[in-house]
C-alpha cells in the first residue's frame, strides 16, 4: 500500500523545494542526532532511516555504528537526498546509501534491521497505524525502531503569526499543511504505536527551543520546514505581505526563540 498521492505528492514537492533552506535550521541535526544517542547503537549495526531528509539522523548513525556498520537512508525528496550525499562524502562515511522511496512501499531487498529510524516523518502518512507496522517489519528481533515527532506549539509563538498573515491573503490555504499535530503528545504517540502492533515503547517527551536571532532568521525557518508547501502558494504579492507580516512581528515582539518540543520513542522487538 502506498502513500495516496495527494498526500506523498505535497509532502515531495514542500520537502524538494525546502532543500535550498532545510539545512540553516539546526533542529534537524540537533534531533537527528539525539534520537541516534538514544538508540545507543553498537559498532557494526545495519539501520534503516525512512523519512531521512538530508542525513539528520542516517549521518551521526553512521559515524557511530562504525565502518563494519551499514545506514540506508530512504526519503520522498530528491534534493534533501542529494544533500546528504554530498554530506556523507565530505565526512568521509562510506558506509551510506540514499535513495529514493515510499515508507508504505520501500521495496527492501533485506527488511531485518538493528535499527529503524523515523524522525519528524510518520505523521506525513495519512494512515499512521500502517506505517507503524511497515517499520517495525524492517526491524530483526532484539532490534530497535525510534520515531520522534513534534511535541505542541511548534516553532510558537511565531507560528501563529505566520499562520495569521496567511489568512489574511489565503484564508483557504490557513493551516492547510500541519500534519505533525495529529500526534504532538505522549499519549497520542503510544497510541499511535499500540494501533500499530508495538505493546510496549519508551516516550518521553522533552520540551526545547530554538534561536530566533533576527527576522531573517525566522524567515529561514519557515522556508526550510513544512511551511514551505504553503508559502509556495502565495502570489507574490501575498507572498510580501505574509513576508512583511513575519518581519514586523520578529522584530516588534523582542522574542530571541522559539518552541521546538519533541517527543521521542524506542520500542525494542
Amino acid at each position: 500500500m502506498a502513500i495516496p498521492d495527494d498526500a506523498k505528492d505535497k509532502a515531495t514537492t514542500t520537502y524538494n523545494a525546502a532543500a535550498d533552506y532545510y539545512d540553516t535550521n539546526s533542529f534537524w541535526e540537533r534531533f537527528g542526532r539525539a534520537t541516534v544517542e538514544r538508540l545507543q547503537l553498537p559498532l557494526g549495526s545495519r539501520v534503516l532511516d525512512v523519512c531521512c531528509g538530508s542525513g539528520a539522523s542516517a549521518l551521526p548513525a553512521a559515524e557511530m555504528v562504525g565502518p563494519q556498520g551499514f545506514v540506508l537512508g530512504i526519503d520522498l525528496a530528491a534534493n534533501l537526498l542529494e544533500l546528504a550525499r554530498t554530506k556523507a562524502a565530505e565526512r568521509g562515511l562510506m558506509n551510506t546509501q540514499f535513495r529514493v522511496g515510499d515508507l508504505l512501499d520501500m521495496r527492501l531487498s533485506d527488511t531485518q534491521f538493528d535499527a529503524v529510524i523515523c524522525v519528524f516523518g510518520i505523521f506525513f502518512i495519512p494512515d499512521m497505524p500502517a506505517a507503524v507496522r511497515a517499520l517495525w517489519h524492517t526491524v530483526r528481533p532484539g532490534g530497535k525502531l525510534a520515531v520522534t515527532t513534534w511535541g505542541p506549539r511548534f516553532l510558537e509563538p511565531a507560528t501563529t503569526a505566520f499562520w495569521n498573515a496567511v489568512r489574511e491573503v489565503r484564508p483557504d490555504l490557513y493551516k492547510g499543511f500541519n500534519p505533525w499535530d495529529r500526534i504532538s503528545d505522549p499519549e497520542s504517540v503510544r497510541t499511535l504505536l499500540r494501533e500499530g502492533g508495538i505493546a510496549r515503547a519508551d516516550v518521553v517527551a522533552e520540551a526545547n527551543t530554538h534561536p530566533i536571532l533576527s527576522a531573517g532568521a525566522w524567515w529561514s525557518a519557515v522556508l526550510g520546514s513544512g511551511f514551505r508547501g504553503t508559502v509556495d502558494q502565495l502570489d507574490a504579492a501575498a507572498l510580501k505581505h505574509v513576508y512583511e507580516a513575519n518581519r514586523s512581528y520578529i522584530e516588534g515582539s523582542g522574542i530571541s526563540s522559539v518552541e521546538t518540543n519533541v517527543i521521542y520513542a524506542i520500542a525494542q522487538k
